[in-house]
């Protein structure tokens, strides 16, 4: 497939220099920053409705959660080999379509009083697993509709609209259960799925799809040509090892760090969010600085020290003693600054990963990376959990955070450490059983 097929239309005409003179480019932009902000409203407001509304005990609401979350390891590879066989504007519309139903039928069921847990949890699972097509998809889409030098930009600026909607989202649910009421509070997620559908639609622009054999593999086929593709890359394979050992020892440090803020700190619940907020300022830097960095000092040279850095903070931890009056602003600094690295290790590698697979092996590339990277989190949250019993929360938290370094010393030691500013021409060979 030619270079330039994801950068000219289906009429001949050129997309834009510049990304924010495309319109096509800002109406993904706009569908993409609603969808967001209704995906992290709705973590919030499904299960602030199950406390709030159905009274759920603690294990309902573990159970809530599990089932919306686990769409990401059941789903995730399936629909990677799907999605790289259509045109992912048209998944992402239907998912939209599909997500605003959903909470739009939650909503009226809750204000006539029969919304019950078993519809909620059919919901939360829709929702999730629709929120899993599009978050692939989106990923995928940019690649065809764009030339591959816009991709950093291209990245950053939804990246940055995804760290926004990270912070707005869940405070925007919050105060919406608050101010109003949950069945209310689904009903205007709902209408942001639809503002999203609505911008999508708007895209004129044709993207296109990679070449299908005439007998396409079958699905488990496809799955396993992805998961074959990212283990011979020598780059991709080193993605998904410091990805997955990344989010392994996070999910033990963020067990342990939960412990230790009002445990060991005697942290208000307030003083605990305001900490955990400050990462949502710090993505929105990191996603700024992405934009420009690797092009000025080299890809290889931005991931591994922003890695260091990012990951490294958190050693700093187990160190924080006194009152709050000192340790909110020492945690609103770590925060912060691991917000801003590893949100720039995050657009980053994405760049690297969009250029390295052709467009037959978008979807299942992005697909691969989150299952094998998210995969591990259980037992990383398990592995903090123990340790925080056996050896008591800061040497726990000195320990798993010091295991946060794995994954730049990964990179360091791989290919990623040499990519310049320039990123290597893509595959140009479409996938024949995509």
């Amino acid at each position: 497939m030619p270079l330039s097929s994801s950068a000219v239309s289906d009429s001949g005409r050129p997309v834009p220099s510049s990304l924010w003179r495309d319109a096509d480019f800002r109406r993904l932009w706009v569908g993409q920053t609603a969808s967001q902000l209704g995906e992290q409203a709705a973590l919030v407001v499904l299960p602030l409705f199950a406390v709030l509304a159905l009274d759920a005990s603690a294990g309902q609401l573990g159970a809530l959660r599990a089932v919306g979350q686990a769409p990401i390891l059941l789903l995730s590879l399936f629909i990677g080999a799907w999605v790289d066989r259509w045109r992912t504007l048209t998944l992402m519309v239907l998912t939209d379509a599909g997500r605003a139903l959903a909470l739009g039928v939650a909503a009226v069921a809750g204000l006539l009083g029969g919304l019950g847990l078993p519809m909620l949890l059919v919901v939360a699972f829709a929702v999730g697993a629709l929120s899993v097509f599009f978050d692939v998809a989106y990923q995928a889409c940019l690649v065809r509709l764009v030339k591959r030098d816009q991709l950093m930009r291209g990245n950053s600026a939804l990246e940055g609209s995804r760290s926004a909607a990270q912070i707005g989202g869940p405070a925007l649910g919050g105060a919406l259960v608050s101010a109003l009421s949950a069945p209310i509070a689904a009903a205007s997620s709902a209408v942001l799925f639809a503002l999203s559908f609505l911008s999508l639609r708007r895209i004129g622009r044709r993207e296109s799809v990679p070449e299908r054999s005439q007998r396409p593999a079958r699905v488990w086929r496809r799955i396993h040509e992805g998961l074959r593709f990212v283990a011979r890359d020598a780059s991709l394979r080193t993605v998904c090892l410091a990805s997955a050992a990344f989010q392994f020892f996070f999910a033990a440090v963020m067990t342990v760090y939960l412990l230790f803020l009002p445990r060991d700190l005697h942290l208000s619940g307030t003083a605990v969010g305001l900490a955990l907020a400050a990462t949502g300022p710090g993505a929105l830097l990191g996603s700024l600085l992405a934009a420009r960095l690797p092009s000025r000092f080299g890809h290889g040279a931005v991931l591994v020290s922003a890695a260091a850095i990012g990951d490294g903070v958190f050693l700093f931890v187990p160190a924080v003693h006194g009152s709050a009056v000192v340790t909110v602003p020492a945690l609103l600094a770590v925060n912060f600054v691991f917000g801003t690295f590893s949100q720039l290790v995050n657009v980053t590698i994405m760049a690297v990963r969009q250029t390295v697979a052709p467009d037959g092996m978008q979807g299942r590339v992005a697909a691969t990376i989150n299952f094998v990277g998210m995969g591990l989190t259980p037992l990383g949250s398990l592995l903090g959990g123990f340790l925080a019993d056996a050896w008591g929360t800061r040497t726990s938290l000195l320990v798993t955070a010091a295991g946060m370094l794995l994954s730049p010393v990964l990179m360091a030691l791989s290919p990623l450490a040499r990519l310049g500013r320039t990123l290597p021409a893509p595959p140009q060979t479409p996938v024949a059983s995509a």
